[in-house]
């Protein structure tokens, strides 16, 4: 079977068993307390906690998830960071019998995988949850001897939650040929901050298997990287690649490359872009780690475009999107790649001077970073390579100390002005909040304020976008500000913790600096009876108390300001 056939043979077989077939989510979870989406369960985290489901309680998906504990995994022969993971779900069902039961007969019956090749495995228990016994006897029931299923510890079989707190349970698990492709999780618990567990109201079911793993199973396969999935890239890349005698690097390069650049590929398609911070930074990683394996396998300038083209290729008629922003895509990936390529040679250079004399010091691994565009990681993986070890804690020391430095002279600039100049500065403050709502309403809601400069004269305000703007997104905004001006919003300041702000939707930028308490200014109408605000965003103030006070917007220039970032430079009349 192909993997479309698979991916529908997994969604029919639930639909026939009386579960919803729901798309898949987002890429960019709704929790702020994690990064990307990982597991299948996240947008139906709510309805584990008792919320009604408008899909009713059984469920099933084929989910986007994006994973970075997996990176460095990456290049054996089932870790990938990119994966589609397939779920079948229940809020208040069915539990442990009935979802072991579809488990095995969609494997063994279904597939009719050959039974003598999977092994099971069960949650053992210990001082807070008790052995899973009721799945032990149910698998037993199946007809599975007792030697075939494992019983291993909560690191191993206890699942959850995602973010800092959620529902969470045992596991039983199916491994084939050695693999784990299905994760059965019983959500029985309820996991606050502090670790502590309470039973839940409601048990559900929470099942996840990497459609990858599925395929490579199904088509026997050595690896994912054999399957039809991976083929064409991995057939492109080997078209163009010089021999470098190491078999074994060559093929973890070309699976590290293909893992990457489909991971690429997705995360710019909802709007990731590169960048030194958060989802932009792991994007960033991702691309630099590929650039550089493929130089690895000597691989000319430009490579990753057109493997980019064949991931989108692949996935076009299961993830239109992909299709949709091709065009960003690639555009997004040839500037990062050119970008890097320019200092990547120096780089390594500078590396091998280094490595010479032992041990990675931070003050050489921030270099390394700031001068040459390494990630950390990246330094790392470099250094593990040689037997060397980096001073990590010290780099993020010096990291955290340079951005400090950095933020500190900003604020400095801004304070120190006389007091007309000073109001002059407020306002344009207030006005870099209501441009960067404006930009997001009209480029999208992947735009980031990456850096501002204001001046009693002007605003400078850079952000997240890959390409120059039209004169009519341009018009747009202006237009919208203006607008927003004109309709004399309210300001409102309010201090509340850094979690709270997250919560209730409040932008955030240089997360590592926030303290527990954080200052939140608001831009809305309070006479709008639906709430609907604006513009919310953690910031240090200060700002004017109405947006009346700010006259007349009128964007100068808009230009560029490093790959991925753009300028404006605006007034008030």
């Amino acid at each position: 079977m192909t993997s479309k056939e698979l991916r529908k043979a997994f969604l029919n077989f639930f639909e026939k068993k009386e579960h919803k077939i729901v798309p898949s989510g987002f890429l960019l979870p709704a929790d702020p307390t994690c990064l990307f989406t990982t597991a299948g369960m996240q947008q139906f985290k709510e309805y584990f906690l008792g919320k009604e489901s408008p899909f009713g309680k059984n469920v099933a998906s084929c989910q986007k998830c994006f994973r970075t504990s997996d990176v460095d995994e990456v290049g054996d022969e089932s870790h990938l960071t990119f994966i589609e993971m397939l779920g079948n779900f229940s809020f208040g069902s069915y539990f442990k019998e009935e979802a072991i039961k579809l488990a095995y007969k969609f494997l063994f019956k279904e597939l009719k995988l050959p039974l003598k090749d999977a092994v099971f495995t069960v949650f053992e228990g210990d001082k807070m949850v008790p052995f899973d016994e009721k799945s032990f006897l149910i698998w037993r029931k199946l007809g599975i001897p007792e030697n075939k299923i494992k019983k291993y510890p909560k690191s191993e079989n206890f699942w959850g939650p995602t973010g800092e707190e959620g529902p969470c349970g045992p596991t039983t698990e199916i491994y084939f040929r050695n693999i784990e492709i299905w994760n059965l999780v019983f959500n029985e618990y309820y996991r606050d901050k502090d670790g502590k567990l309470t039973l839940l109201k409601q048990k559900g079911v929470d099942t996840g298997m990497g459609l990858e793993r599925l395929v490579m199973a199904v088509q026997q396969k050595p690896s994912v990287y054999e399957t039809d999935l991976f083929e064409p890239i991995i057939t492109e890349i080997r078209n163009w690649k010089l021999e470098i005698g190491n078999w074994k690097l060559c093929e973890r390069s070309e699976r590290i490359i293909a893992d990457h650049i489909r991971g690429a590929a997705f995360l710019i398609s909802e709007g990731i872009l590169p960048s030194n911070v958060e989802r932009g930074y792991v994007l960033r990683r991702v691309l630099r780690r590929a650039i550089r394996y493929g130089k690895v396998l000597g691989l000319a300038s430009g490579f990753l475009i057109p493997l980019a083209k064949k991931v989108i290729e692949i996935y076009k008629d299961i993830y239109p999107e992909v299709k949709s922003k091709e065009a960003d895509t690639l555009t997004v990936i040839q500037n990062e790649e050119e970008k890097f390529e320019k200092t990547l040679g120096k780089g390594l250079k500078q590396f091998e001077k280094i490595a010479i004399k032992g041990n990675i010091s931070s003050i050489n691994a921030f270099h390394l970073y700031d001068t040459y565009g390494f990630p950390l990681e990246l330094t790392e993986e470099l250094a593990k390579e040689r037997g060397l070890t980096i001073d990590k804690k010290g780099f993020e020391e010096a990291f955290k100390k340079h951005q400090e430095i950095s933020r500190a002279g900003v604020e400095k600039k801004f304070s120190g002005i006389g007091k007309e100049a000073g109001y002059q500065a407020v306002k344009l403050h207030t006005a870099t909040h209501l441009l960067h709502a404006a930009l997001r309403e009209v480029l999208g809601l992947q735009v980031k304020q990456m850096g501002s400069d204001i001046t009693p004269q002007r605003l400078r305000f850079d952000f997240s976008h890959h390409q120059k703007m039209t004169s009519e997104e341009l018009r747009k905004v202006e237009e919208i500000v203006n607008q927003k001006i004109k309709e004399d919003l309210d300001v409102k300041k309010e201090e509340v913790s850094y979690e709270s702000a997250i919560k209730s939707g409040a932008l955030a930028f240089f997360k590592e600096k926030y303290p527990e308490k954080v200052t939140v200014y608001s831009i809305y109408n309070p006479s709008d009876s639906s709430g609907q605000v604006f513009s919310k965003e953690i910031c240090a103030g200060p700002h004017v108390k109405k947006t009346s006070e700010l006259g007349k917007f009128k964007i100068i220039k808009e230009e560029s300001s490093g790959s991925e970032t753009r300028r404006i430079r605006a007034i008030l009349k």
